[in-house]
């Protein structure tokens, strides 16, 4: 009677699966890319009521350019907007946006690398990226609310209407555009932060 037993040899075979596409750099570099291409699209317009009177894009911002005039007052409107804010441009949103296109651009680069550190580094500037845009909306508030103000006390001093539009309301609006660029940010850190996670398992 043959007593030798066939012996079953158990092999294991490696159980990692691969990254998806969570785990390559696609997701982050093109949340980037949309970024730092919204930057070519009108961020806020003034307007007039419901009438747009001018507008300007992020690359605008950037390079210190005029608003576009969209219409109607919008010629009167810029030169007195310019000699009640003594001539600046828009406060210091230039730097602003300077600064979030900088790190829109940094975080394409980071998220490109395939390393950790550049998830990392990623993360970091798609944070600061929506954070510095922020700042920017928060900062041209404060630019055209202070141009008010001193049109306002000055037509109340004088007793005239400085523009000769009566007790029409201008405003300052921020586009669709200028959100989805801070929502773009986010998502690339996120998308950064999903690839570190995925190439440390």
């Amino acid at each position: 009677m043959d007593t030798n037993q066939p012996t079953t040899s158990t092999t294991f075979t490696s159980t990692s699966r691969a990254p998806g596409m969570f785990g390559t750099n696609i997701p982050s570099s093109v949340a980037f890319a949309i970024a730092i291409l919204l930057f070519l699209l009108p961020f806020s317009e003034i307007r007039c009521g419901n009438q747009p009177l001018m507008n300007n894009t992020g690359l605008g911002f950037a390079m210190g350019s005029q608003w576009k005039i969209a219409g109607g007052y919008g010629k009167d409107m810029l030169k007195d907007m310019d000699s009640k804010t003594g001539g600046k441009k828009a406060g210091n949103t230039q730097y602003f946006i300077i600064g979030a296109l900088a790190l829109g651009l940094l975080g394409l680069v980071f998220s490109l690398t395939g390393s950790k550190t550049g998830s990392g580094l990623g993360i970091v500037a798609g944070v600061l990226g929506a954070g510095v845009l922020v700042a920017f909306m928060f900062d041209l508030k404060k630019w055209f609310n202070d141009g008010l103000a001193k049109q306002a006390a000055e037509k109340a001093s004088e007793g005239t209407d400085a523009i000769g539009m009566g007790d029409v309301k201008m405003s300052l609006t921020f586009t669709p555009w200028f959100y989805i660029a801070i929502a773009a940010f986010i998502i690339a850190a996120v998308f950064c932060s999903m690839r570190m996670r995925s190439t440390r398992t």
